[in-house]
């Protein structure tokens, strides 16, 4: 939890890194470290995924958090743990994949979308709650959820997460962002992930640190 609290507070941005392959994932991963990304999901629909995560950990160690996204079952769960994972994310709200991060320390983020989702996520322990799909309602629906959720609760908007809405979505009352194809999808040059990384970086900056 330290190290997740001092690297998303340094930089509150997760890249999730859909379809990367173990043959590409240093340097994919190395590219958005060097932007400033310290926290990095390998969803386990991608290709060979545990693979990936376990290079990566051994790589970067205390560096970055490296996790897994897509986790829906706590036998995944259990898996990623074993594979050097530290953070997991879901697009969903499952009581297995909860108990099963908890029990393994890792750092729990699942998909919500309800009040009713929200508070269930928070009383099965999640420490930060991914708002999914952000893109399927206008930001003023984060500022709305906002208001009845405990004071400390960690928002992530994913999904539809561009340079130019993070700005808005952190006056709404959103604590990070999640950056998916915008950021990264397979076939995409490393120039290009690192110049999108870096505008990403930069507009997170610039509402953070202002």
């Amino acid at each position: 939890m330290t190290l997740w609290n001092e690297k998303f507070k340094e930089m509150p941005l997760v890249a999730i890194l859909r379809g990367l392959s173990p043959e590409e994932a240093i340097d994919v991963s190395t590219v958005l470290v060097e932007a400033g990304i310290k926290i990095l999901e390998v969803p386990l629909n991608s290709p060979n995924p545990l693979e990936s995560i376990s290079k990566m950990k051994a790589h970067f160690m205390d560096q970055a958090i490296i996790g897994a996204g897509t986790v829906l079952t706590g036998e995944a769960a259990k898996q990623v743990h074993d594979n050097g994972g530290e953070l997991i994310v879901a697009p969903n709200l499952n009581a297995d994949v909860a108990a099963m991060s908890k029990k393994c320390g890792m750092i729990y983020c699942p998909g919500i979308l309800t009040p009713t989702e929200a508070f269930n996520a928070l009383a099965l322990g999640a420490d930060a709650l991914k708002i999914f799909p952000a893109d399927a309602h206008p930001p003023s629906y984060i500022k709305s959820i906002r208001a009845v959720l405990p004071r400390d609760t960690t928002i992530i908007p994913t999904g539809g997460v561009e340079p130019d809405t993070i700005a808005t979505y952190y006056q709404v009352g959103a604590n990070g962002f999640g950056a998916g194809s915008s950021l990264y999808k397979p076939g995409k040059s490393l120039n290009e992930i690192a110049e999108m990384a870096a505008k990403l970086v930069s507009a997170t900056k610039d509402v953070i640190h202002p």
